[in-house]
């Protein structure tokens, strides 16, 4: 018989593509990891890891018990739940993903929250940008996750998923405040083609939301400062190096010598709760309210 955690280490390397990154996803070591694999090789009579280098690769076996253990795995997750559902308990596993903003402001409430109702649920969190998350989804590496999806940048949603609004969010423009529009309630895009950016590296959705949304309103952004943090956004604000537009939900604290600014059209963004559409067990629908009551509460 296939031992499931065994069986999950494999899953891990076929999903991470290395050992040392299926150790860190496990939050086990590389050495256990290589261990679980060994004795997974005895327990099968296969060889299902071959060397590559300084690393390893999946052999044809390895690749189709990978393929096949997520389903054991999901089927072992399903059947925990439903034993758990006898008698009126929410039980398992439930991974969670979110992106950035919402996984630093929103998620620590959620898990509290999902751990003091339902005490026999383990949950986890991983952070990651929306366009990572979904298809962490769908190769069943996550259970629910939060994405959003801009007006100017909108996600595609993959067929399979179910999907559950939770927030609206919008984002301000952040100006130096020796800048002459510093100080007004809203400003146009358009009269921004004079200034520098603060934004995210190139190939991001935020990246490429912020350039969408300029080049609507007539605008060629120069994006110099290409840092993945708001607060570092801000900082080059502050020492009058660039503007940057700041999304209300990643709740950075404003320094001295920046003021916000509403922006014409308004940047807004849906934020969503997603999950499989296969997956109907309950601790999907505990955490799908636990993600609303959060937000609501905000």
């Amino acid at each position: 018989m296939l031992n499931l955690d065994r069986v999950r280490a494999l899953c891990a390397v076929a999903d991470e593509g290395s050992i040392a990154a299926a150790a860190d996803a496990l939050h086990v070591t590389a050495s256990g990891v290589s261990q679980q694999l060994a004795r997974l090789e005895r327990e099968t009579g296969a060889q299902l890891l071959a060397r590559r280098g300084r690393g390893v690769r999946l052999t044809p076996a390895g690749e189709l018990l990978a393929r096949r253990g997520k389903d054991l795995l999901s089927a072992a997750d399903r059947a925990v739940a439903e034993l758990a559902g006898l008698e009126g308990r929410i039980a398992g596993r439930l991974r969670l993903g979110s992106f950035v903003a919402a996984s630093r402001t929103v998620m620590p409430a959620v898990v509290a929250g999902l751990r003091a109702a339902h005490t026999d649920l383990e949950v986890t969190v991983a952070e990651g940008e929306s366009e990572q998350l979904v298809p962490a989804l769908m190769q069943r590496r996550l259970d629910l996750i939060v994405v959003d999806s801009w007006d100017q940048a909108p996600l595609a949603m993959p067929a399979g998923t179910r999907t559950r609004a939770l927030h609206v969010d919008y984002a301000d423009l952040a100006l130096p405040a020796g800048d002459p529009r510093a100080g007004r309630v809203e400003v146009p895009l358009a009269e921004l083609a004079d200034l520098r950016w603060a934004g995210w590296a190139h190939g991001t959705v935020f990246h490429d939301w912020l350039v969408r949304a300029l080049r609507a309103a007539g605008v060629d952004p120069h994006v110099d400062y290409a840092i993945a943090d708001f607060g570092a956004h801000l900082e080059y604000v502050r020492r009058g190096l660039a503007a940057a537009l700041i999304p209300r939900l990643a709740e950075q604290p404003i320094p001295d010598g920046v003021t916000l600014a509403a922006t014409v059209p308004v940047l807004r963004r849906q934020v969503s709760a997603m999950w499989r559409a296969d997956d109907d067990r309950p601790a999907i629908r505990a955490g799908a309210d636990a993600l609303a009551a959060a937000f609501a509460a905000r």
